[in-house]
C-alpha cells in the first residue's frame, strides 16, 4: 500500500516531469532546435541525368521572441550552406498567433530573407496566414498582400498560379507555384466551408508548354489528390506536422485529410509529395515531437 510519503513523492515527480515536459515544448524545441531533414527521390518521368537539389523553408511565422528577424538570418545563413542549386519558400511568413511578445513587420523579415541565395534563384509563394492578417487583402477579396509585396521588392519571385521554365546544365524543368488555397474568410476563420481559395491549378499547368519535368510549390497539401502525375514533385508546408507528434502521429492537423499529409515523403500512384515540417509555431507556441526543420531534396 503507498504511503503519504510515497503518493508526495509520485505528486511531486509527476509535476517536475510536466513542467519539464512543458518547458521543453513551449521553449527548447521552438526555440533551440534545428533540424535539416534530407529526402532523396527520382520521380517517374524524371528527366535521366538532371540532378537538382532543393532547399525548402516553408512557415516562419515572424514574431518575436518565437522567430525574431536575427533567427530568420540564422536560418537562412544555415540554408545557404546546404549547396542547394534552387531555394523555395512555401508560405506564412506572418505571425499567426497572439502568444507574442511583438510581431516582426514584412519589411524585416524579408529582410532577412533576401539573403538567401541559389544559383537558379529564390521563389516563393504565399500561405493563408499572409492572407488572413492583411485585412486590405480580405476587403479586395484578393489582389496582392503586403507579403507578395515585401518579398517581390528585395528581388524575390512570389508565384501565383504561375509557371516558369528554368535550366540547370542545359536540362529544363518547370517551376509551378499556386495561389493560397484558403485565402479568403468569409466567415468565421476556423470554419474550412468560411474559406474561400484563390488557388488555380489547371490555369498554371496549362502554362506549362513542354515535357520537362514539373515542380508545384502549394502551400496546403490537401491539393494533391488533383495534382496529376506529370507533376514530378509537390512541394508543401502548412502542417507544421502536426506541430506535436507522439509516435509518428499527429492528433490535430489542419487539413481535411487529417493525418493522411500531415508530414514527410508521400507516395501516391506514383506521385511524390513531401511536406515539410516547418519553422515557425501557429496558433499556440508549441512544438513536441516535430522541430523546426530546413527541408534538403535531391532530385535525380
Amino acid at each position: 500500500m503507498i504511503t503519504r510519503r510515497g503518493l508526495l513523492k509520485l505528486i511531486g515527480g509527476g509535476f517536475a516531469s510536466a513542467v519539464a515536459l512543458g518547458g521543453y515544448a513551449f521553449a527548447f524545441e521552438p526555440l533551440a532546435r534545428l533540424n535539416v531533414t534530407r529526402y532523396a527521390l527520382t520521380p517517374p518521368g524524371w528527366t535521366p541525368g538532371l540532378k537538382l537539389r532543393i532547399v525548402a523553408l516553408a512557415d516562419i511565422h515572424a514574431c518575436e521572441p518565437w522567430m525574431s528577424a536575427n533567427r530568420i538570418a540564422s536560418i537562412c545563413r544555415q540554408a545557404n550552406d546546404l549547396g542547394g542549386d534552387i531555394t523555395v519558400l512555401l508560405g506564412d511568413y506572418a505571425a499567426g498567433m497572439n502568444f507574442v511578445s511583438r510581431y516582426v513587420h514584412s519589411r524585416e523579415w524579408s529582410k532577412a530573407l533576401a539573403t538567401l541565395s541559389a544559383p537558379l534563384g529564390v521563389h516563393a509563394i504565399m500561405g493563408n496566414h499572409d492572407w488572413w492578417e492583411d485585412k486590405t487583402a480580405q476587403r479586395n477579396g484578393g489582389g496582392t498582400t503586403f507579403g507578395h509585396r515585401a518579398l517581390q521588392d528585395v528581388g524575390i519571385k512570389v508565384y501565383s498560379n504561375q509557371a516558369v521554365r528554368l535550366e540547370k546544365d542545359g536540362q529544363g524543368f518547370w517551376l509551378a507555384g499556386l495561389e493560397d488555397q484558403r485565402a479568403l474568410i468569409a466567415g468565421k476563420k476556423w470554419k474550412r466551408k468560411h474559406l474561400q481559395g484563390l488557388d488555380d491549378l489547371d490555369g498554371t499547368l496549362a502554362q506549362i508548354t513542354d515535357t520537362a519535368p514539373a515542380i508545384l510549390l502549394a502551400h496546403e497539401p490537401d491539393i494533391f489528390p488533383r495534382v496529376p502525375s506529370r507533376m514530378a514533385l509537390t512541394l508543401s508546408g502548412h502542417t507544421h506536422g502536426g506541430q506535436v507528434r507522439f509516435l509518428g502521429h499527429a492528433p490535430m492537423v489542419p487539413s481535411s485529410y487529417g493525418d493522411r499529409y500531415a508530414y514527410g515523403h508521400i507516395v501516391e500512384e506514383e506521385r511524390n509529395l513531401i511536406v515539410s515540417g516547418g519553422l515557425g509555431c501557429s496558433v499556440a507556441p508549441i512544438r513536441f515531437g516535430v522541430p523546426p526543420e530546413i527541408v534538403v531534396v535531391d532530385l535525380g
